[in-house]
């Protein structure tokens, strides 16, 4: 028995499964130095840009490197798998006719599709922003984790992963481009002298930007900017410096820390919302 089976797969075998072999080994040569091939390319004719930092730069790349080489894979094996079904003997012709009435079957639903693809050819093309920045799209924010011609894949701060068609974007806000901005308001007490505490808090932000730990990270001093609104119980200050992309969280919460502390040593008060009662004489 067993060897009635052997007989009947060994010419089978020679003459089809080394052909399917064969097949399996090209197409995955053919994605192996092709995605070598995509890189070069990409790496030579992405022009570059005097706007964006190396490692910005670097992420543009990537993005791109990443998007044509699951595409080109995708259509290596697609081509591979039609090529080890003829050589199955399953004929592809009714396959493809039968795709092919599917597709008619589902083109309304494919213009879907068609946006989506059209919509992530654009933002390719338009750099609006790549693997690794943070973005926001109508109020759903992470890092930008994938990036296909039909989907963004997003991770947000609680770890939760979004799919977002690119279709159904509207508008895109990069928190991580070119640079970043720390922006704080503070309060602090109508009786404060406020020549102090400019002097205080531009202290402060000079001595963060010349911390060895910190330095790397801040392109601009953060510095008292404006007097920004009086509130009901403080007046309230404006302070700005410029950071590296992805940085301007963590240098924001070291500069918090650090005031604090200056203010809690030079006695100015950050003063909490307080009400005062008049008690009506009878």
């Amino acid at each position: 028995m067993l060897s009635n089976i052997i007989r009947n797969i060994t010419p089978w075998f020679f003459d089809h499964g080394i052909k399917i072999a064969a097949i399996i080994i090209v197409a995955y040569l053919i994605r192996k130095f092709a995605g070598i091939f995509i890189e070069k390319i990409i790496k030579k004719i992405v022009i570059f840009d005097h706007f964006l930092t190396k490692e910005a730069e670097r992420k543009r790349e990537d993005t791109l490197i990443r998007i044509f080489t699951v595409s080109l894979g995708i259509l290596v094996w697609l081509l591979a798998l039609l090529m080890i079904l003829q050589e199955t003997g399953i004929a592809i012709g009714p396959l493809l006719a039968a795709a092919g009435i599917a597709g008619l079957a589902f083109g309304f639903g494919g213009q879907y599709l068609i946006r989506d693809l059209i919509c992530g050819l654009f933002i390719i093309m338009e750099n609006q922003y790549r693997i690794g920045d943070v973005v926001c799209f109508d109020g759903t924010c992470g890092l930008v984790e994938d990036i296909s011609m039909r989907m963004t894949t997003l991770r947000d701060l609680d770890g939760i992963v979004h799919h977002v068609p690119h279709g159904e974007i509207k508008r895109v806000s990069n928190l991580s481009k070119q640079f970043a901005r720390v922006n704080l308001n503070i309060g602090i007490s109508y009786s404060s002298n406020l020549e102090q505490v400019i002097s205080v808090v531009n202290k402060v932000g000079k001595e963060l930007t010349e911390d060895p730990a910190w330095k790397e990270h801040i392109l601009t001093a953060p510095q008292f900017l404006r007097i920004d609104d009086f509130g009901d119980s403080a007046i309230v200050i404006k302070i700005l410096g410029d950071t590296k992309p992805l940085k301007q969280w963590d240098v924001a919460g070291e500069l918090r820390k650090r005031l604090k502390i200056a203010f809690d040593r030079e006695g100015i008060e950050i003063p909490f919302p307080q009400r005062v009662v008049h008690q009506a004489k009878l």
